[in-house]
């Protein structure tokens, strides 16, 4: 593996490394995680209010109902935004999610006890179910050129329709598919002792997502796509191939999302869960992701579905004291209210964004000496981590000191 060239060929020190990070952090703050902060806020706010007017919803019991409820629509969003960075659109998450349970467990003949059929198989069938739906919505997208919302909404029927006759021809009954209800797939995928284990699995594949999508060449080129398909194809990226990665990528998370669900909801039919992709969607887009590709916040999608939960679970109870108003319909609207806003957002951000602005020569001086400052403490970062072995470095830190304090003398001289 080939050595980074660094000033003073050394590595950052502990305090160099932890400088960098909260720069790094700031700026990701003062840009895009503006609309991650928003929701954060937002959520406290919500969860602190539906506790004030019904004080259970604080309880551990809801906590643990609310996790679970998060896990399964949290893994189908962060499937989705990879979809949705291209530009595209996949309707059929939220029926292949359901239908590859219920193909699953009608193949295995899963029960109401652990001894019934063969639960494990049901792991491998679900992943692959998933993956196969949206490898097709892959082919269709890119290689058949149907327009996403068309191409999965064409596979989102068929996924409803083919899983529910392969069920009922397999068990010569449409009733439920039935899981158990307690044993080791509850364990893995919702409840481990009472800890909602869910949970950590969300944290790690939001980490996994991250890396894919900020560090790696799929995340690159996927943003790449939906910043400039056209641009992309020129520079010589197989934006075809890069597509069918990103659908592929979001359905296996659907199959993925489907173990989560059924851990927390044995008993489904196919349609068990009608909405789920909406409800992805739209975290998804609260959460920050552009509407039209290039731009995604995976950290945001997380936080997207986290508030549509709690809104739902605070409406859920503070509707249920005999109301005649409908809590799930009033979730669907105050929901669409803030899909609306998300939205309209991301494209008063874009015009902001295309605007031309033409800087003044006292604003364009003190942008450049702030950039000249942020070098200077980059490279005073690895002299001062130098400075104990090599007097040249050591010297060179006492420079940098000194051409900073002048460059923010000059800077606070300009009016």
């Amino acid at each position: 593996m080939k050595q980074q060239n660094t000033p003073f060929n050394t590595k950052l020190n502990a305090r160099g490394k932890l400088r960098q990070a909260f720069v790094k952090t700031g700026k990701y703050l003062s840009t895009s995680g503006k609309q991650n902060i928003v929701i954060v806020f937002a959520t406290i706010a919500l969860f602190a209010i539906f506790t004030l007017i019904n004080p259970s919803f604080a309880s551990e019991g809801m906590l643990l109902t609310m996790s679970k409820a998060l896990v399964p629509y949290a893994i189908l969003a962060l499937g989705v935004t990879f979809v949705i960075a291209t530009g595209g659109i996949d309707l059929s998450i939220g029926t292949v999610c359901i239908g590859s349970a219920v193909l699953a467990g009608a193949i295995c003949q899963t029960g109401v006890t652990q001894d019934e059929g063969i639960l494990w198989l049901t792991i491998p069938i679900v992943l692959f179910t998933g993956l196969a739906f949206g490898l097709i919505n892959g082919l269709l997208v890119a290689k058949c050129k149907i327009a996403p919302f068309i191409a999965t909404l064409g596979t989102m029927l068929v996924s409803r329709g083919l899983t529910a006759v392969v069920s009922e021809a397999v068990r010569e009954t449409s009733a439920a598919v039935k899981y158990p209800a307690t044993g080791w797939f509850q364990k893995i995928f919702t409840n481990y002792e009472g800890f909602p284990i869910g949970i950590v699995w969300v944290l790690a594949l939001l980490v996994i997502c991250m890396v894919v999508m900020y560090k790696t060449k799929i995340g690159r080129y996927i943003l790449a796509i939906g910043s400039n398909e056209e641009a992309t194809r020129l520079s010589g990226i197989n934006v075809d191939k890069y597509k069918i990665i990103a659908y592929s990528i979001g359905g296996f998370f659907a199959g993925l999302a489907a173990l989560f669900y059924v851990a927390s909801n044995p008993s489904l039919n196919i349609a068990s869960g009608n909405g789920m992709e909406l409800d992805a969607i739209a975290g998804v887009y609260i959460g920050g992701t552009s509407t039209t590709g290039g731009a995604a916040s995976v950290a945001g999608t997380l936080l997207g579905s986290m508030i549509l939960v709690v809104i739902r679970q605070g409406l859920n109870m503070a509707l249920s004291g005999g109301s005649v108003v409908s809590a799930t319909n009033i979730t669907y609207a105050v929901t669409g209210v803030i899909v609306v806003g998300a939205v309209l957002l991301d494209v008063l951000k874009k015009k902001a964004a295309n605007k031309v602005k033409i800087e003044k020569p006292a604003a364009k001086q003190k942008r450049d000496i702030k950039e000249k400052i942020a070098e200077l403490k980059n490279e005073q970062d690895y002299a001062l981590s130098a400075a104990k072995k090599n007097p040249e470095a050591a010297a060179r830190a006492e420079e940098i000191a000194s051409e900073i304090a002048e460059l923010k003398t000059r800077l606070k001289a300009i009016k």
